[in-house]
């Protein structure tokens, strides 16, 4: 089973890229975020035609926004709100053969990296407590897959600078401790870096305002696939298509494909 996940900053706008990203890697499930469209604007006839019939949408107009298209079943769809928060942020299904699938996209946190003077950055920190809170003592299913724009890059080869970047937002202690809290909450294995060296720079974002991304190579690793320790075993490879942040139209994130082998 593979399965992708892409912030995609606007479905309506990247189906070309979505296209050809099926046509090149053919992911079983596709995991979206940063849609941007209510669920009544959601392309549905586009996924039909790359042969995704099973959908799980919870969208907004304009703003974050997450979606499930796969080829195999979905079971026990559901969505959650965090932190008081009406916002379309994640969804939840579970995949054939018992495996739970969690599909979020979490707050960027503005500029400032002060909870009390920026309620944007305490709005990711409590969203990052509570999802904690709830992995570690509610939601105890054995096979679980978390995916999404997480927005944070907790490695120091995670960002093209550790140094410059210690201060800035989806890099600060505060956010890695955090997102190390998460992790922990269920003895997450970080499913990317089972198949890249944490010591390799590995990168799913650069920003829109290099003036040649590729070649300046400022980059972040802010998507994340991760699964609970009973799916460690059929973790069977990792890529993330860095191609995408090249194609016409991009997105500033690029896909993260994982593979997982049959029981």
């Amino acid at each position: 089973m593979r399965i992708a996940t892409w912030n995609v900053n606007s479905v309506r706008l990247r189906a070309d890229s979505l296209a050809r990203l099926v046509a090149e890697r053919a992911p079983d499930v596709l995991c979206l975020q940063e849609i941007k469209a209510a669920e009544d604007a959601f392309p549905h006839a586009l996924f039909d035609e790359l042969g995704y019939p099973h959908r799980l949408v919870y969208g907004q107009k304009g703003y974050h926004g997450v979606a499930v298209a796969s080829r195999l079943p979905l079971a026990a769809p559901k969505r959650r709100d965090w932190w008081n928060k009406r916002e379309a942020r994640h969804v939840s299904a579970r995949l054939p053969g018992g495996v739970t699938l969690h599909n979020f996209y979490v707050p960027a946190g503005g500029d400032l990296p002060d909870a009390d003077a920026n309620p944007k950055f305490a709005h990711k920190l409590g969203m990052l407590a509570e999802m904690t809170a709830w992995f570690r003592d509610e939601c105890r299913d054995s096979r679980q897959l978390l995916v999404g724009d997480l927005n944070i890059a907790p490695l120091e080869t995670d960002v093209w600078s550790h140094r410059q970047l210690l201060g800035v937002v989806s890099h600060t202690p505060v956010e890695v401790a955090a997102l190390n809290a998460l992790q922990a909450s269920r003895n997450w294995t970080d499913a990317v870096r089972r198949f890249v060296p944490p010591e390799e720079k590995l990168f799913t974002w650069w920003s829109y305002r290099a003036r040649d991304w590729s070649k300046s190579d400022r980059g972040r690793r802010l998507d994340h696939v991760w699964a609970t320790p009973a799916l460690g075993p059929r973790l069977a490879g990792a890529e993330v298509l860095r191609a995408a942040r090249g194609w016409p139209r991009p997105s500033d994130h690029a896909p993260v494909i994982v593979d997982l082998a049959p029981r």
